[in-house]
């Protein structure tokens, strides 16, 4: 596939499944603006990059800080006119023993770093992303997904890792519903996905559960979403791996849709609140 021309932000790229997909689309030509919070695992997937004949930057962030979230897109406005793509991969999982823990804001961790960032991201790249039509938002989600408590979001009774990953990643998807939705028409297309089952990435590992999938595995999903002809104009859909699924009931009712998006707006300091 000749990506030439193309711009792509992938967050979480210095690792993993992220870093996979950078390797690829650079591959094929596009320029792709990585992310991540470790400067030397960034100066080394870009030279990785580069020694390919690819063409990157490195963009580092703590996605856990809503101000270093801010001075990310800053950057990249900054270099960037115009976008191609953003896929929302960065991410932090979970184990049976994980303590409850909060961002630089005092948001529940997960929550922040697996879905307050992309929000607070994509909203801040929308304007490059419409100059760059047609252009494709990614949000890596999971198949693991739980309802939100919005009487409970970060979590303070009976804090379970597990319960935080899964309300973070069903969040992901009633974002990219919702946005679909307000974006039709424009030439900006929003999806997202369950890329495979405990993909052999570090994530998984540190979780101590036992690898089942390989990353290119999930990397061909996520790529399918980004760059596939196939997918042009696909919008507001969930995937699983490379088919069309449902993701729990919550995600399709509207009204809990907006009423996300209204928290977040006041979470990330997007509207007063």
């Amino acid at each position: 596939m000749d990506l030439r021309g193309k711009t792509t932000l992938i967050t979480g790229s210095t690792d993993g499944v992220g870093r996979w997909v950078a390797r690829r689309l650079a591959a094929d030509g596009a320029h792709v603006l990585l992310h991540g919070r470790n400067e030397a695992r960034g100066q080394a997937v870009l030279e990785a990059i580069r020694a390919e004949g690819g063409s990157a930057e490195f963009l580092p962030a703590d996605l856990s800080s809503l101000a270093e979230v801010r001075r990310l897109a800053e950057a990249v406005l900054a270099r960037h006119d115009r976008i191609d793509g953003l896929i929302n991969n960065a991410g932090i999982g979970t184990g049976p023993n994980a303590r409850r823990e909060t961002s630089a804001d005092g948001h529940e961790l997960r929550f922040a770093v697996n879905y307050l960032a992309g929000f607070l991201l994509t909203r801040l790249l929308l304007p490059a992303l419409r100059r760059g039509t047609p252009s494709r938002i990614v949000n890596v989600a999971s198949a693991g997904q739980q309802a939100i408590d919005f009487d409970d979001v970060m979590l303070t009774r009976g804090y379970s890792g597990v319960r935080a990953y899964c309300q973070s990643k069903l969040a992901q998807i009633l974002f990219t519903f919702d946005l679909a939705e307000e974006l039709r028409g424009s030439g900006v297309t929003a999806t997202c996905l369950h890329p495979a089952t405990y993909m052999d990435t570090t994530m998984v590992r540190q979780s101590g559960t036992r690898p089942i999938s390989t990353v290119e595995e999930g990397g061909e999903a996520i790529l399918a979403l980004a760059v596939s002809p196939e997918l042009d104009g696909e919008s507001g859909v969930y995937f699983s791996g490379r088919h069309r699924a449902r993701p729990l009931a919550q995600a399709e009712d509207p009204a809990v849709r907006e009423r996300l998006r209204c928290l977040s707006a006041r979470l990330t300091g997007l509207e007063p609140g």
